[in-house]
């Protein structure tokens, strides 16, 4: 990934240093195990540890002789270590016991860095929601005005997702977080299940039964994750995005004054690029794991038509998911918001985001349901044309007069009552909260 849209700390976990240095500690706790057993002399053990290392350019300069790089890399570390003790390192082992074994060990160091950050996303826009729970605003549903509803709501509700997807990275970390010291075909025809059980459990990882590469469903499983919470962080993004428009002005991102600059062009802008940026960055997370779904099904034991795309889709996917739920979390804790303007917009409609409890009033009073939807929605298509208040188009209408008396009718435009049940969603989330991940 490249670094505009990268965070060091996530980076890290993906450079040619941190990889090779995946595959030697394999390589080392496999030659530990083997001494253990009697198979490999304890002082060639010792020097393998005390000696072993790498040089990044010099693996590349041999890859370019072996044309395979795990060849190259042992290549490489049995020189540094010298003989006769490096004849030892990569012994019973085939390539993939150490690539993906590795591979497992450096994304499931990712999984955490990724379950950290979502957790602080998820305490900040919790935060949030409670600071703007009895914040009325208009629910909108296919972009019109629908009822009224709370800010409070809307951010809660992301919360809750967050913690959805809190939830599938943990899932997604126990199904990676595996190893395989198994052999060319996986049946330990030249390497004893010990070695395997101990190097495993030295690096947390649990060891399971494989070809002769790990199943790759269980990368997909972290690449679903990755893109799950790519499309939470577009959900929050997308929202905003539309609260900032000109005629809406409910909320937008935060923006540093004097300091920056909206347009080249037009210096009364203020674009939400931050909530643009993000919605973009998903689309990359989910078009990688179809990549990572393609990668499942591979020849008999295996082949390498996967190698190539995860050495994309899997740091990339893990470096984006880390770099947008950064980014939503400052973008929610820096978001501005206008309580005024977002009251100004629910009475826009004057007053008809209370049709239901007036259509529920008029079933009350004995009408059909048929009937009192009619006569509600004919007063309401009144009420656009005269661009009056709703409540005195009703009013207007002898039939409706009939029917409610006017304290009857007064009482469907309580907003208070009609968010009186709000609580509700903050006792899910607050009782979510609570609870400890799974």
């Amino acid at each position: 990934m490249i670094p505009r849209y990268s965070r060091p700390e996530m980076a890290a976990l993906f450079t040619d240093d941190a990889k090779f240095g995946a595959w030697l500690e394999v390589e080392i706790l496999a030659t530990e195990a083997w001494a253990e057993l009697g198979v490999v002399p304890a002082d060639a053990a010792a020097a393998v540890r005390a000696r072993g290392g790498f040089d990044v350019a010099a693996i590349e300069a041999r890859e370019e002789i072996t044309q395979h790089d795990v060849a190259a890399f042992v290549d490489i570390v049995q020189e540094t270590i010298g003989q006769p003790e490096g004849a030892w390192v990569h012994y019973g082992l085939t390539s993939s016991d150490v690539v993906d074994t590795a591979l497992a060990l450096q994304l499931t160091r990712a999984a955490d860095l990724l379950l950290e950050t979502a957790a602080r996303l998820e305490a900040t826009i919790a935060r949030r929601a409670r600071e703007f729970r009895s914040t009325p605003m208009v629910g909108r549903t296919h972009g019109i005005h629908a009822e009224p509803t709370t800010f409070g709501i809307v951010l809660a509700l992301w919360a809750l997702q967050v913690r959805r997807d809190r939830e599938r990275l943990l899932r997604a970390r126990a199904a990676i977080a595996v190893g395989k010291l198994s052999g060319a075909v996986g049946t330990y025809s030249n390497v004893d299940p010990a070695v395997e059980a101990s190097v495993c459990a030295r690096l947390g990882l649990t060891p399971v039964p494989a070809t002769q590469v790990l199943a790759r469903d269980r990368h997909a499983e972290l690449l679903y994750a990755c893109a799950a919470v790519g499309t939470t962080v577009e959900t929050i993004a997308l929202e905003i995005r539309h609260l900032q428009r000109t005629e809406l002005r409910e909320a937008e991102e935060p923006f540093r004054a004097g300091k920056q600059k909206g347009s080249s062009a037009m210096p009364h802008k203020r674009n939400p690029v931050k909530s643009e940026q993000l919605c973009g960055l998903a689309r990359i997370l989910r078009a990688n794991l179809q990549a990572g779904l393609e990668n499942v099904a591979l020849w008999h034991e295996r082949d390498i038509s996967h190698s190539s795309v995860e050495r994309v889709i899997l740091p990339d996917s893990c470096i984006l998911a880390h770099y947008v739920m950064v980014q939503a979390e400052r973008l929610v804790d820096g978001l501005v918001v206008y309580p005024e303007r977002m009251l100004e917009n629910l009475d826009a409609s004057f007053g008809l985001v209370f049709s239901q409890p007036v259509l529920l009033a008029l079933v009350e009073s004995g009408l059909s349901r048929d009937d009192a939807y009619r006569l509600v929605q004919r007063n309401a298509m009144a009420t656009w044309e005269a661009r009056r208040p709703f409540i005195e188009v009703l009013r207007a209408d002898a039939e409706v007069a009939a029917a409610l008396p006017d304290d009857r009718l007064a009482a469907c435009f309580d907003l208070t009552k009609a968010l009186a049940n709000t609580t509700r969603t903050f006792d899910i989330l607050d009782a979510t909260l609570a609870e400890p991940l799974a």
